[in-house]
């Protein structure tokens, strides 16, 4: 009998040896027929097979097929299918084609305008003239672009203060970026973007700086730096950076990941459910055996589109993104609870453990209030599970809601509006985006009003807290990511300067308020503190450090004052600020091309054809 079982199991072993070697592998590179650029995230196929996989971030790909005749099926949203007999070929490279009859047919895309449909403003007017189709069957037109309900939070522009009655600066870090992105997105589509839209701390810290390592225990190095403002010559431009811990991806603790996506009728646009698949399959591609995946989606209802699974079954996580499709309602509120559940079921101590949403917003069924959902993060958050929130698509942007539900959870906002974006959030930046090294991050600065007049924190309005909260170790406050930067900026009006006014007020009946003999006899312009706890500690830890000495010329200044300048002066036009002083689009060109740097992705290079793109545009549009 056990001879008969052991030559069973051998040919069982032999047959299988024997169908594994009919299969061959094959591999190849996916690039952009007019540019040569790599393509990440092209679906890749067997025709009439279940063989299938994703191009990676260098578009390169390696699939196994039955035999030479299969024929590989080459996707990707914008360019024409395209099919390839493998053959004798074990290298398979292809060039794909931009298909411009679909991106013409396509009413709201990331560069360009719809037929039929006038766009003026903010707002959007829609005449259609007839229905037409893509060639998936989806509506020509987004139903959105009809009737725009895009929503951003009224952002009002914070202004100089007296150094003397209000000495002290608090506000708790920001590393969101959704800003400029979604900035970028209006100026693409040769519009002026909604000035709340305009948030001139997420613009600055969409680029990274060439700010040193640290070199003790702490996760992160502080970096300041003073010069004469390039907009307004007799103040001057306080400089703060914090750079994250570099921690290289295999350092990295295993992640518990749920990806919690909108599928929902208003996502089936091809520059939203569509492109975050693509988007996703390139985050797939960077996890490690020790990760997990799981998939909850939302439309009316919730459900658990993929089990937590390792991240070595990359095809697996693949195909349950591919099968995904849009239509119907969206419960936001029931998806989260749903997303959350499951990653308390797979909660990894000391791991990272975290709920991505992925929406353009547009929550209308269940829990929709803002406040309740808030409330509800806000409840999960005390879990140890972060939220990172992806917003994505046009005409119906909840802007306003993602932020403060990133924000209450512990998590980052990123706004996605190409595939390029998508492999900067997840490829170039997957440490800093999923893995936090520091949370609840304050500053506060005092300034000393022996040297200060005023001065005026640029952007972070709506991070700003209270003086008593910087040592309130229950005070929510920003989180920082492996490797991430944050970037800060100060006008500064010096003492004794004739302008600059805070405003005045009556003399205080019944105290005084004296400066100490040593304000006047120090250099010492302010002190900067910082708290942060560990991402697993509940008690703070203190920092603190001084600025001291004279402001450099700006033509002196390092590249990173002088870009972080330009894009800060760039956010003051967009929103048309009283304090942009003699700043012009000409002078940020100007001071943008002069601090290029390395630029190794081409983001500052891409930053000024922005501005040339605006300076372009009549005021009247």
């Amino acid at each position: 009998m056990e001879k008969h079982l052991y030559t069973l199991l051998l040919a069982l072993l032999m047959l299988g040896l024997q169908a594994q070697a009919q299969t061959l592998q094959v591999t190849g590179t996916v690039t952009d027929a007019a540019n040569g650029a790599a393509l990440p995230g092209v679906t890749v196929t067997g025709k009439g097979t279940q063989a299938g996989t994703v191009t990676d971030q260098y578009g390169k790909y390696t699939l196994r097929v039955q035999s030479e005749k299969t024929v590989l099926v080459f996707g990707f949203i914008g360019y024409i299918t395209q099919e390839v007999k493998v053959g004798k070929k074990r290298v398979v490279d292809v060039q794909l084609q931009a298909d411009t009859q679909a991106l013409e047919e396509v009413v709201v895309t990331a560069h360009g305008r719809p037929k039929g449909i006038t766009i003026r403003g903010v707002a959007t007017s829609a005449v259609v003239s007839a229905p037409q189709q893509y060639s998936s069957g989806y509506m020509a037109y987004d139903q959105a672009a009809l009737h725009n309900t895009e929503n951003y939070d009224y952002l009002k522009e914070s202004t100089f203060q007296d150094a003397k009655e209000s000495p002290l600066s608090t506000f708790s870090i920001d590393v969101d970026r959704a800003s400029y992105s979604n900035v970028r997105r209006f100026l693409n589509n040769g519009q002026k973007p909604p000035v709340d839209a305009v948030r001139i701390e997420e613009m600055v810290n969409y680029f990274t700086y060439d700010y040193p390592q640290p070199k003790g225990e702490e996760p992160f190095a502080v970096y300041t730096e003073l010069s004469a403002c390039p907009w307004n010559k007799e103040n001057q431009l306080l400089h703060i950076g914090l750079q994250g811990k570099d921690i290289p991806t295999d350092n990295l603790p295993p992640s518990n990941l749920v990806f919690l996506l909108d599928v929902s009728g208003s996502m089936a646009t091809p520059n939203k459910l569509p492109l975050l698949k693509v988007g996703l399959n390139l985050l797939v591609s960077q996890l490690r055996p020790q990760d997990k995946v799981a998939i909850v989606v939302y439309a009316g209802a919730a459900g658990l589109a993929l089990p937590a699974t390792s991240g070595d079954q990359k095809e697996k996580i693949a195909q349950a993104l591919g099968q995904l499709e849009a239509g119907g309602s969206t419960a936001g509120g029931a998806g989260i609870r749903l997303a959350y559940q499951v990653a308390q079921e797979q909660f990894m101590e000391g791991g990272n453990n975290r709920v991505i949403l992925a929406t353009d917003g547009d929550f209308n069924v269940g829990v929709s209030s803002d406040g309740e959902l808030a409330r509800l993060i806000e409840e999960k958050r005390e879990t140890g599970i972060a939220l990172t929130v992806l917003g994505v698509g046009t005409g119906n942007l909840k802007d306003s809601r993602m932020e403060q539900l990133a924000d209450k959870g512990n998590g980052n906002y990123a706004y996605i509006d190409n595939i390029l974006e998508a492999k900067k959030v997840f490829v170039n930046e997957f440490g800093g985006t999923l893995f936090t090294i520091a949370k609840d991050v304050k500053l506060q600065l005092e300034f000393n009003p022996a040297k200060v007049k005023s001065y005026r924190l640029i952007g972070y309005e709506n991070r700003t807290l209270q003086s008593k909260d910087f040592n309130d170790d229950k005070k929510d406050a920003g989180e920082l990511g492996a490797g991430h930067t944050v970037t800060a900026l100060y006008e500064i009006v010096p003492a004794g300067a004739k302008g600059g006014s805070a405003g005045s007020v009556d003399e205080l009946r019944y105290q005084e308020s004296k400066l100490r003999a040593k304000a006047a006899a120090t250099n010492e312009i302010l002190t900067l503190k910082l708290r942060y706890k560990e991402p697993g500690g509940s008690k703070s830890k203190l920092l603190s450090t001084t600025v001291s000495g004279a402001a450099t010329e700006v033509s002196q200044a390092s590249d990173n004052l002088r870009f972080a300048g330009a894009v800060a002066a760039f956010g003051m036009l967009l929103r048309d600020s009283a304090f942009k002083g003699t700043a012009t689009y000409a002078q940020v060109l100007a001071l943008a091309q002069s601090a290029l740097g390395k630029d190794a992705e081409g983001y500052r290079a891409e930053f000024v054809r922005l501005v040339e793109s605006r300076a372009l545009l009549s005021d009247r549009r």
